[in-house]
């Protein structure tokens, strides 16, 4: 693991945390924006990961 593919994936796991604030809110396109992020970086990461 690389340290590019693991800030990714801290990054992802951090904006999926974010996206679970927003729904506790009650705001969901900042959970959409979120969510759509997570999954871009955690697929960044993985990708990343040789």
């Amino acid at each position: 693991m690389t340290f590019a593919s693991g800030g990714m994936i801290f990054i992802g796991l951090f904006l999926i945390g974010g996206v679970i604030s927003a729904v506790r809110q009650g705001l969901k396109v900042l959970a959409v924006l979120a969510g759509a992020g997570a999954a871009l970086a955690i697929t960044a990461g993985v990708m990343w990961w040789q």
